[in-house]
């Protein structure tokens, strides 16, 4: 198997706060050494040999997968003006087609495909895709008009991208071409003019810029700079589609700049200017911004402000702070309000009637879901668009009358030759201990054997939640007698912002404290039994899965640890690597402060690997990941093989042309998954094969 440090490398010594770290596999981290790549391509081999005996189990898995799924199929259309737009996918290909046909033309209700008269295929990501390994999508701006379609594209995995504008009228392309572009991008009313942000080398959106259409990018008009490496910058367009939006933000600051989008050559006007500690968002509704903050509590709080003069002073409460009932955000429509919050460990959707004020509250019959506002493109509606699933109900579009709460099942996701009331689900709760009850969702099949295998889930941090969600992929553990668990730890959002306050910083080790109760709490109670529980998290979730491991190399059978922040205190000391400065509102500034320095060394989990045995584990790594450098991974999969005294295996797989999401054709996730599911399956003793 791939070892050790090279041994012309003396290891390198990190001293800070008077402190020493050896890191002996620091050489990894030069991509441009040929022995690095020498060493990735050795370590997938690797990989490839210690699980070749289960190349069966991972192609029934993924014949199963297919079998569940209405590979050619199509999302409910969405209207916006003249238009309603859609996406399709085609069975065999890789990527979505984005299309649109015209209002009134066809079924729009219809779940299956057919040719409709008037349908247009405005991208064919498959066509757009062709010659690459890997395909994303960065930007996809309709103009005003529907005339033309601006779109960026990433071939690479490192999240920069290449934006084109398409004439949808000829099928052309106009020769504007700006490149490289972050996320995003959006049109002026004119058309005349495209905004777009750039990055800096710390791979951080900094710069907002204008550009017009048919001329050259060198001729682009620089409209700001964010210069405070905490914080990004974003740009974006209202519903209503009179304002241009240019968000900065930090983990615990904002700042909003806002322009007609009817005067693109015209002065950004400021909103409120930042203020530590102190978060908001804007929506517009007619001569009134909204805006959703925590100035007066850490909940927030939904208030209001004249167009004409929105500074905070002349904020007044729509919606006032209430502990303990987070408000997310506020959609607005011409009669309606609707405000996305999370309330008792759920999210909730509340209408609100602009002509009473008048405030209610979406009832659903699940006790666990997840709601969220779906695709609503238009202003003047009466008619919501919500997302709904949970962890026995497949993904499902719903429209709402807003005025009468009547509801029309539009689409819910087709799920072939599964009988779906045979699963079931429920939540928990551990004991953490400094005694904080901590949630867990589980689902399995009826037919599960009384303490069978468990596979466990975290993520925990950046109040970032794991609300329940259906997975298709997921049954074929289920099927196999494994129930799928969730650990709503701290650090995550989903018990309100003081779940995500006593998760970070200091008190990170919270996380993982929550997440070993969750676990032990399965295994106390019957649920599982040690030798049949595995956990799985996936970048700072991976950084859980390592630290977990540390804390308790007997906690299970199996861990999977997908492009895992394991070498954490390492890149928040540089402050040159991507995203680390906009990291410390979130770690810490260790650089600066030595109690920060302490805590994190104290739970990195590249730092604390001992001399224990530990569970067999599967790491990934992504060669051009931008967010979670490869190396992490790298080192701390080789350091686990030189101090562990047993256990294992411990395999790392590195995807040598693509980034932090993995594969990016659905057909190369749907393999990846398989051969995660094989990984676990084997390792809690259930890897046998129909055949």
């Amino acid at each position: 198997m791939p070892t050790a440090p090279r041994p012309e490398q003396r290891p390198f010594v990190h001293r800070h706060h008077g402190d020493e770290r050896v890191d002996e596999y620091a050489w990894l981290r030069d991509r441009e050494d040929p022995a690095v790549l020498a060493h990735l391509k050795a370590e997938n081999a690797h990989t490839e040999e210690s699980l070749a005996h289960l190349a069966g189990l991972r192609e029934e898995l993924f014949e199963e997968y297919r079998s569940r799924i209405k590979e050619t199929d199509e999302d409910v259309p969405a209207r916006d003006g003249a238009w309603e737009y859609f996406t399709r996918t085609q069975e065999g290909k890789q990527y979505p087609l984005f299309v649109r046909q015209p209002v009134g033309d066809g079924d729009s209700g219809r779940d299956s495909t057919g040719d409709a008269g008037g349908e247009e295929v405005l991208l064919d990501c498959n066509e757009a895709a062709e010659g690459t390994d890997y395909f994303a999508l960065g930007a996809f701006a309709v103009s005003p008009s529907g005339h033309l379609l601006a779109y960026s594209v990433d071939t690479d995995g490192s999240e920069e991208f290449r934006m084109r504008v398409k004439d949808l009228r000829t099928g052309e392309h106009l020769p504007d071409t700006i490149s490289p572009t972050g996320y995003g991008a959006a049109w002026s009313a004119d058309e005349g003019f495209l905004f777009y942000t750039t990055l800096d080398p710390a791979h951080r959106p900094w710069k907002l810029w204008r550009h017009r259409l048919g001329t050259d990018q060198g001729e682009d008009v620089l409209i700001f700079t964010e210069e405070d490496e905490s914080f990004y910058l974003g740009i974006s367009r209202t519903r209503s589609r009179e304002w241009l939006v240019l968000d900065l933000h930090a983990t615990e600051s904002s700042e909003v700049h806002v322009l007609p989008t009817d005067d693109p050559e015209g002065r950004w006007r400021l909103v409120a200017a930042r203020r530590p500690g102190v978060e908001y968002t804007l929506e517009h509704h007619t001569d009134r911004f909204l805006f959703v903050t925590n100035d007066q509590g850490p909940d927030f709080r939904l208030a209001q402000a004249p167009v004409e003069d929105p500074r905070p002073e002349r904020w007044t409460d729509v919606i006032p702070h209430q502990e303990g009932v987070r408000i997310v955000s506020v959609d607005a429509f011409t009669d309606h309000l609707v405000v996305a919050l999370r309330s008792d460990g759920r999210t909730e959707l509340d209408v609100i009637t602009v002509a009473d004020s008048e405030r209610r509250r979406m009832v659903f019959e699940e006790p666990i879901y997840t709601v969220d506002v779906g695709t609503n493109r238009e202003f003047d509606t009466t008619t919501l668009r919500i997302d709904y699933t949970s962890l026995t109900t497949p993904n499902s579009v719903v429209d709402v009358d807003l005025a009468t709460d009547a509801r029309r099942l539009r689409k819910r996701q087709p799920v072939l030759n599964v009988d779906l009331d045979r699963y079931q689900s429920t939540r928990e709760w551990a004991t953490a201990p400094d005694g904080t009850k901590v949630p867990i969702s589980l689902v399995w099949r009826d037919d599960r054997p009384e303490g069978g295998p468990v596979l466990l889930y975290g993520y925990g941090s950046y109040e970032h939640s794991m609300d329940p969600w259906f997975s298709t992929l997921r049954l074929s553990l289920l099927d196999r007698g494994v129930a799928f668990a969730i650990a709503h730890v701290r650090g995550g959002g989903e018990l309100g912002r003081s779940w995500y306050e006593h998760g970070k910083r200091l008190e990170k080790a919270n996380t993982f404290t929550d997440f070993v109760a969750a676990a032990d709490y399965l295994v106390d109670n019957g649920w599982t039994t040690r030798d049949g529980l595995a956990i799985r998290g996936g970048s700072a979730g991976g950084l859980l899965i390592g630290a977990v491991l540390n804390i308790r190399p007997d906690l299970c059978a199996a861990a999977v640890a997908e492009v895992p922040f394991v070498d954490a205190l390492t890149t928040i000391l540089d402050p040159s690597l991507p995203l680390t400065v906009r990291e410390w509102d979130e770690w810490g500034n260790p650089v600066a402060d030595p109690q920060v320095y302490a805590a994190m060394k104290a739970y990195a989990p590249f730092d604390n690997v001992s001399a224990s045995h530990y569970p067999a584990i599967y790491a990934t790594a992504g060669l051009n990941d931008p967010r979670v450098s490869y190396w992490e991974p790298a080192k701390w999969v080789a350091r686990l093989r030189d101090r562990m005294t047993g256990g294992g295996p411990v395999l790392l797989k590195t995807e040598l042309g693509a980034g932090h999401g993995g594969p990016s054709g659905r057909y190369d996730a749907w393999r990846d998954e398989a051969q995660v599911h094989a990984f676990v399956l084997d390792q809690v003793g259930l890897a046998k094969t129909s055949g």
